[in-house]
């Protein structure tokens, strides 16, 4: 009892109850700081995510976010793609040599299948007691609590967040799901600006790809060369495994094929009647587009379908404008690579239109180039048999009327040979308009005009000099290709072994079709053939003459103290 008569108080319970306040004042302290630190670092992950505009990088660091949020020990990032099927698994926590244990990635079955089915935020305790759950593949990591949320671009669901394995061996709570949503959102939001940004990127780089081929087409270069390009630059962009045109002739057969990366080989060259069988038809029949899931077992492709093997996700379209068809135009992924997505392949069409078009104006501007030429060989020839040639033979007749009245022999003599040398003239400036004149059809005759003269220029740089070069009567027109390849087959040797053997400083070579007879003469001031190389090494030139019905001959220079005169002639008409 107190002084006053109270009961005395204890000192030890006051000081109990306020021990226990101060600890649940700590508990609550550290429950807001963590949550404060929670918020601090979802604040951070959306920033995080918000900063980066390619596609990869975003998924990437949304999924380590994620762990990082819930405290998980695995997390992935599944994106949807055709048939409710994952197109992209992209895991966390797994190091590359566990996943290629593992296998082949996941593409959308049991529990992962079921948030693709059902796109709402799914929270277990056990992964085996989910009715969906169908166990684990080998070597798998064992995994029991799970948490999944999807991931919306606006309103469509783009993909799933799952982790799994909560540290601790504790259940994702209703906090993680809130977590977990609330970064899904800023997610989504991350990803439609990269999509945008990415779907931009892509419009410019088909942009300049389609400036490009149109400049270099434009510019003259050759279509080979500009088509070549047009496949790298699609292959490229598109990120394909293999790039394929095909050229389509007027009757829609097959005559040519370009190909560019893995496996080009077995496409490059491809002729064929027609494009039933090929992937090529299959674009043909829908006049554009076509994707293909799997190319190598695609029933369509039934003409040597084992040039695909090995390659998956496909592509064709169709090169073309409204007058013509140039050919189709193929790209193709490995097996186990994504589809094409529908962004990535949708200015293919235009692209591929462009491409026609420009080929179509290049073909037009060539055509129109190619008549002011023959319109200017036209003049030039007109010029040359009404002007030229009137004043030669003016000036041939006043040399023989002079010659007459020539009292020195000598005198004589000389007005002869310039009469003789006229004449000559004549007949070089009648076989030039005869050229200028066949030039108006360069895709018919045997062109062993033209043929000649690119001989004679490859062999200038091997003799150090050029060779002169004379041609008379309808060369390209009465000389058969047979007959003009044989001719320049022996042309070819001859300047040869000029350069091997004569040690010349000049060489003339002369293509006369006269008479019946194609007759080509090559001389040089060299110091001729030995004996031994007309034994063997012109045996074979002989040999082409006398399959034709013709001859060959090697003879010294009579006029000359050195230098050789081989003459090579064949009839025009075949042996009978």
């Amino acid at each position: 009892m107190s002084a006053d008569g109270r009961p005395a108080r204890s000192g030890g319970v006051p000081r109990l109850r306020l021990d226990e306040l101060l600890d649940e004042l700590q508990v609550r302290i550290d429950e807001v700081r963590g949550t404060r630190d929670r918020l601090n670092g979802l604040l951070e992950a959306v920033m995080s995510v918000g900063r980066e505009l390619d596609l990869p990088q975003v998924l990437n660091g949304i999924v380590e976010a994620a762990v990082v949020l819930v405290d998980a020990e695995y997390g992935a990032l599944g994106v949807i793609g055709d048939a409710e099927k994952l197109a992209e698994f992209l895991p966390v926590g797994i190091d590359d040599e566990l996943r290629s244990q593992i296998g082949d990635l996941p593409s959308g079955h049991g529990i992962l299948g079921e948030l693709i089915r059902h796109p709402e935020p799914l929270r277990l305790s056990e992964l085996s007691e989910h009715p969906a759950s169908y166990g684990f593949p080998p070597h798998h990591p064992p995994m029991h609590s799970f948490l999944g949320v999807p991931i919306r671009v606006r309103e469509a669901v783009f993909g799933n967040l799952y982790l799994t394995e909560k540290r601790g061996g504790a259940d994702f709570d209703a906090e993680d799901e809130a977590v977990l949503s609330t970064l899904a959102v800023a997610a989504g939001i991350a990803i439609e600006n990269a999509r945008l940004f990415a779907d931009v990127r892509l419009r410019e780089r088909w942009l300049e790809a389609n400036s490009d081929i149109t400049s270099a087409l434009l510019s003259g270069a050759p279509d080979h060369e500009v088509l070549a390009g047009m496949l790298e630059r699609a292959v490229d962009i598109t990120g394909a495994d293999l790039g394929v045109f095909y050229l389509l002739g007027s009757g829609g057969e097959l005559r040519g094929s370009l190909a560019l990366g893995e496996g080009a080989e077995a496409h490059r060259g491809i002729v064929l009647p027609t494009t039933r069988g090929t992937l090529a038809e299959a674009a043909l029949a829908r006049d554009g587009l076509v994707t293909v899931a799997d190319v190598e077992n695609d029933e369509r492709v039934t003409v040597q379908p084992e040039r695909w093997k090995g390659f998956g996700p496909a592509v064709a379209v169709t090169v073309s404008t409204k007058e013509r068809l140039n050919g189709v135009l193929m790209l193709a992924r490995r097996r186990g690579r994504v589809v094409f997505a529908a962004a990535e392949v949708a200015a293919l069409p235009g692209f591929a239109g462009q491409a026609a078009l420009a080929l179509e104006l290049a073909d037009r501007r060539r055509d129109a180039e190619q008549m002011s030429m023959l319109e200017d060989h036209d003049r030039i020839a007109r010029d040359l048999h009404d002007l030229a040639i009137q004043r030669l033979f003016a000036t041939g007749m006043t040399l023989q009327s002079a010659q007459r009245f020539a009292e020195h022999p000598e005198v004589s003599e000389r007005l002869g040979r310039a009469v003789d040398d006229l004449d000559a003239t004549i007949k070089i400036i009648r076989s030039t308009i005869f050229g200028l004149r066949e030039r108006a059809s360069p895709a018919t005759g045997s062109e062993l005009r033209s043929r000649a003269v690119q001989t004679l220029d490859q062999a200038s740089a091997v003799l150090g000099f050029a060779p002169a070069l004379r041609m008379e009567g309808l060369i390209d027109t009465d000389v058969p290709p047979a007959v003009a390849d044989e001719a320049l087959a022996v042309l070819g040797e001859a300047l040869t072994n000029i350069a091997r053997h004569a040690r010349a400083a000049h060489a003339e070579v002369a293509v006369v079709a006269a008479d019946g007879a194609l007759t080509l003469t090559v001389t040089d001031d060299g110091v001729g053939m030995p004996d031994c190389e007309r034994r063997s090494g012109l045996r074979n030139l002989a040999e082409r003459a006398e399959r034709l019905g013709g001859r060959m001959s090697v003879v010294r220079r009579a006029e000359e103290a050195h230098g050789t005169r081989l003459e090579w002639e064949v009839p025009l008409a075949p042996p009978t």
